[in-house]
């Protein structure tokens, strides 16, 4: 059974760090590229950030650029998303997606509040 679960989610005052984990199991972790997506209130999801299934090329959304770092321990079957200098704005339901060569996974989202 596949399963993708989300943690490190929680309030934080603006300015302040949080780390995500991603830890991913029943299919092949190190052969699927993974991301991190997120959604606001009545907004649309959208990419946050990426990285290759060999871990060697990332991308980033221009709004979290140069304060979100993705990383993946293949060994560990876990993505991560360290978010620093966070912003009300990156306050949404925060989701993990694999997407390998036939069928793409979602996990279940965890909630980032960013608020004084």
């Amino acid at each position: 059974q596949v399963q993708l679960v989300e943690s490190g989610g929680g309030l934080v005052q603006p300015g302040g760090s949080l780390r995500l984990s991603c830890v991913a199991s029943g299919f092949t972790f190190s052969l699927y590229d993974m991301s991190w997506y997120r959604q606001a209130p009545g907004k649309e999801r959208e990419l946050v950030a990426a990285m290759r299934d060999s871990g060697g090329s990332t991308q980033y959304a221009d709004s979290v650029k140069g304060r979100f770092t993705i990383s993946r321990d293949n060994a560990k079957n876990t993505v991560y998303l360290q978010m620093n200098s966070l912003k009300p704005e990156d306050t949404a339901v925060y989701y993990c997606n694999a997407r390998g060569p036939i069928r793409t996974y979602w996990g279940q989202g965890t909630q980032v509040t960013v608020s004084s």
